[in-house]
């Protein structure tokens, strides 16, 4: 009942050129995969109609049970078989596909085939893929060639189908996980800390600090120097190494405070200094004390 069913299906159904059809493989050689359409006739399509990626093999890509979505190019190839074409479905539905990517801000892994002027590129959904040189990394790439074959997580930066234009970038996912990192240090330093850093640049408003980890923060020039200052160059330099005590980590950014280290000092300095005093003045009273311990009246 159930093959009669089909056959009914099947009878009523209608293929032209043109349609995108879905069939599933049930063969596979080094020249065609044979598809079962569900219809009369079987579904042909042949190596060269598979893929425009260079680096696609019939044999490795493609496998029995695999669902593929494919053109009609012709309803008779003259062997009584409906001819197939994944080539054009793809260059179809792809750049709805890409959009979609863009717009959730997909990462995808993809492959490096080809070294070409200023970047390199990678297939994605059968179409050809750009990646600038200056978006293979967060750092400076100016070597090319040990990137071919290399496999790259990236993300679609830009797709235009007018055009046939496809831009990837795997910096942009490399550049959001550092700052993750950057702000996952942060929230791990604790108010009132006394860190160790250099002074990496001096600005009207303030001083930046290279701190540990790789991280940066802010000393405002109200927090430079326990007198007033009209700007930061009048006590610091770049390069110098300074003692920072950490106010807050407020929105991921580390505001610092030179003046309360040296507060912390003097009032630490003061009292060690009360602390001898008392000291030596109980001292002083145990010793009369037991001076007079020892006279008789």
């Amino acid at each position: 009942m159930e093959d009669y069913a089909k056959e009914l299906e099947a009878s009523f159904r209608s293929i032209k050129e043109g349609d995108i059809i879905t069939g599933t493989v049930i063969a596979v050689n080094e020249e065609e995969a044979v598809l079962d359409l569900q219809y009369y006739a079987q579904g042909i399509i042949k190596a060269e109609d598979m893929s425009g990626d260079p680096g696609f093999n019939i044999l490795e890509d493609v496998k029995v049970g695999d669902e593929i979505e494919a053109t009609v190019v012709k309803t008779d190839d003259g062997e009584g078989n409906i001819k197939l074409s994944k080539k054009e479905a793809v260059q179809v539905l792809a750049w709805d596909i890409l959009k979609g990517y863009m717009a959730e801000n997909k990462n995808i892994q993809v492959k490096i085939s080809e070294i070409v002027k200023a970047g390199a590129v990678a297939f994605v959904e059968g179409i050809r893929g750009f990646i600038p040189a200056s978006q293979l990394s967060l750092t400076y790439v100016e070597d090319l060639e040990p990137w071919l074959g290399r496999e790259l997580e990236v993300r679609v930066i830009t797709v235009d189908e007018e055009k046939n234009k496809l831009v990837l970038s795997a910096k942009v996912i490399e550049k959001e996980r550092a700052v993750e990192d950057i702000n996952h240090k942060i929230s791990m330093l604790v108010p009132g800390s006394i860190l160790e850093g250099v002074v990496e640049s001096l600005m009207p408003y303030g001083a930046f600090v290279s701190l540990p980890d790789g991280l940066s923060g802010l000393v405002h020039i109200s927090q430079i120097s326990q007198k007033r200052i009209k700007k930061p160059s009048e006590v610091l330099t770049v390069g110098d190494k300074v003692k920072v005590k950490v106010l807050n980590t407020n929105d991921n950014k580390i505001s610092l405070s030179i003046k309360a280290v040296e507060e912390n000092s003097e009032a630490d300095e003061m009292e060690a200094h009360q602390a001898a005093e008392y000291s030596s003045k109980e001292e002083a009273t145990t010793s009369l004390g037991d001076l007079f311990k020892n006279l008789k009246f």
